[in-house]
């Protein structure tokens, strides 16, 4: 993959989003073995109870994961000069969650041209789960 020049990134242009399969419990089973977050808000449906909530619900890493995969399907991953987020809504087991983004500004620093990028995940109702940037340097 090759990153995206300064003359094909263009302010206002659409990154393609991203749409992914449902939140399955197999999926935040997966993701908190994987990620060492064994909460177990996010994989044991009788805490989850005790805790006020009606069942288990996504990892917000989980969906800022996603968002990483995202940015690095647009871009190589050594493009990527900053990310950052902002937990909106929480996920439930069987979401459909898609991930989208725009081209914010063009800007310069350190000697890189760099795209600042509006970043968000949303689900199939549109509720938005995260919002966020991310800096990419362009070739």
């Amino acid at each position: 993959m090759n990153a995206p020049t300064r003359e094909q990134v263009k302010v206002g242009q659409e990154l393609p989003p991203l749409k992914l399969a449902p939140i399955t419990r197999t999926t935040l089973a997966l993701f908190a073995g994987a990620s060492g977050d064994h909460n177990p808000i996010h994989i044991d449906i009788d805490f989850a109870k005790a805790a006020g909530m009606p069942d288990v619900f996504a990892h917000g890493m989980l969906s800022m994961a996603y968002l990483g995969r995202f940015l690095t399907q647009w871009t190589p991953q050594n493009r990527l000069r900053q990310f950052s987020v902002r937990f909106a809504a929480i996920t439930p087991v069987g979401a459909k969650l898609t991930c989208n983004g725009k081209v914010a500004e063009i800007i310069e620093r350190g000697g890189e041209a760099l795209a600042r990028l509006e970043i968000g995940v949303v689900d199939d109702k549109g509720e938005v789960k995260l919002t966020g940037e991310a800096l990419v340097a362009l070739a």
